[in-house]
């Protein structure tokens, strides 16, 4: 089942975001580095995602979307399906709000995103991911029990509460030639967006993707929705998806300057240095946008900054990688 396609939201959805997180979402910090700037030859702002409650930006959009509910809608409770942080989003924002969720997850999502999806109290529900669908499965939760779902990007409140994000951007000190962002559905890219358009309108704006998984990247060159055949394992889990969202890509596809990919090697690289020089933990997807940035791919013209760090729930074994292996 996909989600039904339903109006893009605009920079008024994003406001009325702003006005239903203040107080809930941390304001994240920008971060700076003097040996990265000179790595890249660049001046980059790093905002910290990653310091977001649950550790990753998902909890934006999730707070947004189950704030904005009716309480008969309430009652009923929520359904969502994620490999981790939107899971781990969906799960605090439902734990703060008094809201019942289940969660389905794959069998083979990080260890350290199941256990924060539990420490909520949130009820997980398995599925593999290489014979069954989530969305059928979290489709029949949601009609069995009358749930609403809570879809990971392709939805208005979820894209307007990730761009909240790109209000605190413009609202920050430095003017900002670029923005950097990972790429999965898009929503966090479709959010800030609207955000930067609006408020910062001569900030261009790039994405980051893995390499096996550059339907951003593809889209953006055909200019129609790809989706990927070859869905190969990668480490970025966060973003492994095959297909930009359709709301997400009404907005991306006008928005986006240029898509870059990147590797795993290279995420495990950018955690690394993102450790070292910014004191910040990174799961390899939260790291693209800055892997991408240390590539060097910026046009000359691009003299300042904002890189998101957009997640850090990363199991001890991948740290490990990161740091002992690059």
């Amino acid at each position: 089942m996909t989600v039904k396609m339903t109006a893009p939201p605009t920079f008024q959805d994003v406001s009325a975001a702003v006005a239903r997180l203040d107080g809930h979402a941390l304001k994240t910090p920008l971060l700076r580095s003097d040996a990265l700037d000179k790595l890249v030859g660049k001046t980059l702002w790093f905002k910290a995602e990653c310091l977001q409650k649950k550790n990753a930006f998902k909890y934006r959009g999730a707070f947004n979307r189950l704030s904005a509910m009716t309480a008969a809608e309430r009652a009923k409770g929520v359904v969502a399906y994620s490999s981790g942080n939107h899971a781990q989003g969906v799960s605090c924002a439902a734990k703060e709000l008094g809201i019942d969720a289940i969660i389905v997850m794959p069998t083979d999502a990080p260890e350290v995103k199941v256990a924060g999806v539990l420490a909520d109290g949130a009820t997980i529900v398995s599925y593999d991911r290489l014979r069954e669908n989530r969305e059928d499965i979290a489709a029949e939760i949601a009609r069995r029990d009358g749930r609403i779902i809570v879809p990971s990007y392709d939805d208005a409140y979820v894209i307007a509460g990730q761009g909240t994000i790109g209000v605190e951007l413009a609202e920050a000190e430095p003017d900002f030639d670029a923005m950097i962002t990972c790429l999965g559905g898009g929503g966090m890219c479709a959010g800030i967006s609207l955000a930067m358009n609006e408020l910062s309108p001569n900030t261009r704006i790039f994405g980051a993707e893995p390499t096996a998984y550059n339907d951003h990247q593809q889209s953006l060159r055909t200019g129609q929705r790809v989706s990927l055949t070859d869905t190969p394992p990668t480490l970025c889990d966060a973003i492994m998806t095959p297909m930009p969202g359709e709301i997400t890509w009404a907005i991306n596809g006008h928005s986006l300057n240029d898509v870059y990919t990147v590797t795993d090697a290279e995420c495990l690289k950018a955690m690394r240095l993102a450790h070292e020089h910014l004191g910040v933990i990174l799961e390899p997807g939260g790291a693209a946008a800055i892997a991408a940035t240390l590539g060097g791919n910026f046009p000359d013209d691009v003299k300042t900054i904002a890189v998101i760090l957009s997640g850090g729930n990363v199991d001890s074994k991948v740290w490990e990688r990161a740091i002992n292996e690059t």
